[in-house]
């Protein structure tokens, strides 16, 4: 299954119409369905293209290959996929959130910058810890807990400029899909979520190109043929330049980003095919010379795809991901360096048994390489030593199978199970404690203290310190009630093995992972999910509803006061806790007609328990849950787009959000005439309500040329100019002497407009 520039097609609908039997086409375009002798009316249908209806009259084996045409010229390529139409209601596949690339194209951002993350923060289910801020937060989760792959490869930090921006092209995107529960056994690693990315293969019939100029930022997107219908490239760039209007007024400070996609494919027969994938970006900030940060991903992915037959395909996978950091403050006198990195080997065999029933199973090995940090005096009189961490490494190996099966026309499941080894490799040097207790707690004053090691010996990194053996079960059922509407139900224990070191509600670059081991253990999750769908019959509206729970034990947790850079012996400053989440989401979306949108709504409770390892201590806030940093109890999105005419669209989203929790003081006392602040408890208040309004109009030129389009886009972020508390400081008044709350907010209202262009 191909499209009419030769790629593949993900996703397109392959139906019997009489029986009523039918499949999807996977990845590589590639379908199967198993028919008695007879003659059928197949019907080929995938949203942008023109159907295909056939008579089919079968007595032996068939293999028919099918080339969709496009409805108009131009067509967005998809971004988040599987069934973009609507919901697939037999399917047991569910808590997966669904957009394709126009959807995404017309929601308002700041700048006018077309950001995937920021899409995703409008569905149910999913957030973040304000604006500004990197990652996203999915059921509760912090963002360390969300698998994010781009083509296999592991991504270890996905915002440019601590949050403004994802490091995502949609221009380069081929697909994308969000898991927030029910996940496949093929996925492992995380307990939060997964985001899996593929790039976008080029066009393998002629060259095409596509980009954008806006206001602080501009991109460019060329694909084509090296050999045509055997072979593509594609090649995609971003940069941005608002730092270069700060040195025309004399500003020296500077902050900017860029980012390089490029991907190769290669047909090399009918069973076989190659492709290269590869990522570069990098960020840079500058403040009055005194600050300077210097952080980006980069990645590679070699992938062999071979057909056995139809019914059995494979696929094996090598990558190589990397995350760097560096700081330095010339203002102090040192520099900072941190880098996390691995080799990444699977092979992944997709296998159908029948037209009832197929598996996935497969294998993956990865190998990490965490540098912690190095510290580097940069004068002679910063007093600072030079300091370099051990690195830590550790092999995360796994096994799993996957089975999809129909039980009845009404009952379709999903099972699986992964088994993970994670294998822990010796430090360079290991410290020793009296009593193997690397955090001692002073019973007089109820506090953690550091534990002093009694000894240090040299170790191995050729030797494993821990290994963690795990079986993490997969389910999920679909019933059907009718054509149109079902239940589905699912269950996932996850298991993971890398920790982010980070004690604020969205990690900073300046964050350190680590490894399970000897004190720190692999945190369990466990998630249950319920949910009713409906595609409704006459109208244009599908509805999903689900509620949540899940649990995850050895969750990490920081004493007060705790100190978490370049700190060497972590052990000292944490504790193992747990954590739970649980809600209610609801997505109703409206799919056809001039007014599309949706309207999505999460009420749900993220909380976090670090008890006291024994009777006699009190653990982290006396041991009672709390709040985690990025729970929200309302979160309301409204998204919408009207077609005004062929020329206008008008584009508005609205947010309203329950305040993130912080701490407040309850009180002071002075001490060397300073007003120390009292806290009591961990999270007992909240940010103001969190509430913005977004518009934009995207004008289209009616006269087009016929190998030129584009189109101008008109956006106004934060319409009321709202200023959405980042955080509340508490001060004293220099004049008045009296203490005040001043809150620091990132955005007010922020126009923008852009030029866009295809070729």
């Amino acid at each position: 299954m191909t499209d009419d520039a030769g790629l593949p097609v993900f996703g397109a609908t392959i139906q019997i119409i009489d029986p009523n039997k039918g499949t999807v086409s996977d990845q590589n375009g590639n379908y199967s369905l198993q028919l008695a002798e007879g003659t059928y009316i197949l019907k080929v249908s995938y949203v942008g293209f023109r159907d295909i209806e056939m008579e089919l009259s079968l007595y032996s084996d068939k293999i028919i290959d099918f080339t969709l045409l496009s409805k108009t010229e131009d067509l967005d390529e998809i971004l988040i996929t599987d069934n973009i139409e609507g919901i697939n209601i037999r399917d047991p596949e569910m808590s997966v959130s669904k957009l394709d690339a126009s959807s995404i194209k017309k929601i308002p951002v700041v700048f006018g910058e077309v950001d995937v993350i920021q899409s995703l923060l409008l569905l149910p289910g999913v957030s973040n810890a304000g604006e500004g801020a990197s990652g996203f937060n999915v059921r509760g989760g912090a963002t360390d807990q969300n698998l994010i792959l781009i083509d296999d490869a592991l991504i270890y930090n996905s915002s440019h400029l601590f949050g403004f921006f994802s490091i995502f092209n949609p221009d380069a995107i081929k697909n994308l899909k969000l898991y927030k529960g029910g996940i496949p056994s093929n996925y492992g690693g995380r307990v939060s979520s997964v985001l899996d990315i593929q790039q976008k293969t080029g066009n393998s019939q002629s060259l095409k190109g596509e980009g954008g100029i806006g206001v602080i930022s501009s991109k460019l997107t060329l694909e084509g043929p090296i050999q045509k219908d055997k072979s593509s490239f594609l090649i995609s760039g971003r940069g941005t330049y608002a730092h270069l209007f700060l040195k025309l007024a004399d500003n020296q400070n500077s902050a900017y980003f860029y980012d390089l996609n490029t991907k190769l494919n290669f047909n090399i027969d009918e069973k076989n095919s190659l492709s290269f994938s590869g990522y570069y970006g990098k960020d840079y900030v500058n403040i009055n010379d005194s600050f300077t940060n210097i952080y980006g991903n980069a990645f590679g992915i070699l992938d062999w795809k071979h057909e056995f037959n139809d019914k059995i395909n494979s696929k094996l996978n090598f990558s190589f991901s990397q995350y760097n950091y560096e700081l330095d403050l010339a203002l102090v006198g040192f520099n900072f360096r941190n880098s996390i990195s691995n080799f990444d080997l699977s092979y992944q065999i997709n296998h159908e048994i029948n037209s009832e029933m197929s598996l996935t199973y497969g294998l993956s090995s990865i190998q990490y390489t965490i540098d912690p940090g190095e510290i580097v005096p940069t004068s002679a009189d910063s007093g600072i030593n030079s300091r370099a961490l051990d690195n830590k490494f550790a092999f995360d190996n796994a096994a799993f199978i996957s089975v999809n099966q129909s039980l009845t026309d009404n009952i379709n499941i999903q099972y699986g199970l992964r088994v993970s080894a994670f294998l822990r490799m010796e430090d360079e040097s290991i410290d020793v404690y009296a009593n193997d207790n690397p955090l001692l707690y002073d019973d007089i004053r109820d506090i953690y203290v550091e534990a002093r090691p009694i000894d240090t010996r040299e170790g191995n990194t050729s030797n494993i310190s821990e290994s963690f053996i795990n079986f993490e079960p997969r389910l999920g059922i679909s019933f059907a009630l009718d054509d149109y509407t079902s239940i589905k139900a699912s269950y996932n224990r996850m298991v993971q093995n890398l920790h982010l070191l980070s004690n604020t509600s969205s990690p900073t670059p300046f964050d350190v992972w680590t490894p399970s081991g000897t004190y720190v253990k692999p945190q369990k999750l466990d998630q249950y999910a319920l949910g009713f769908f409906k595609d409704f019959e006459n109208f244009p509206f599908t509805l999903e509803t689900e509620v949540f729970y899940k649990s995850i034990a050895n969750r990490i947790d920081y004493i007060d006061g705790a100190n978490l850079i370049a700190n060497d012996a972590i052990e000292r400053s944490i504790l193992n806790g747990e954590s739970r989440a649980y809600g209610l989401e609801f997505y109703l979306k409206k799919n056809t007609g001039r007014l599309t949108g949706w309207l999505s709504y999460t009420l749900s409770r993220s909380e976090q328990r670090t008890p006291g390892r024994t009777p006699n201590e009190i653990g982290i806030n006396n041991g009672n849950w709390y709040l985690n940093g990025f729970d929200k109890t309302h979160d309301i999105s409204l998204t919408s787009s009207y077609e005004l005419n062929p020329k206008w669209q008008l584009n508005a989203n609205f947010v309203l959000q329950t305040g993130r929790p912080v701490n407040f003081p309850v009180g002071q006392f002075e001490f060397q005439d300073l007003n120390i602040p009292v806290f009591e408890g961990r999270n007992l208040n909240r940010l103001p309500s969190f509430h913005r309004l977004d518009i934009s109009a995207t004008y289209t030129p009616e006269r087009q040329n016929k190998n030129w389009s584009s189109s101008w886009n008109f956006g106004i972020y934060n319409v009321y100019n709202r200023r959405n508390a980042a955080s509340l400081n508490f001060e004293q008044n220099t004049t008045t002497g009296q203490n005040e709350a001043v809150r620091f907010s990132i955005f007010g209202i922020v126009p923008s407009v852009s030029y866009n262009f295809k070729f």
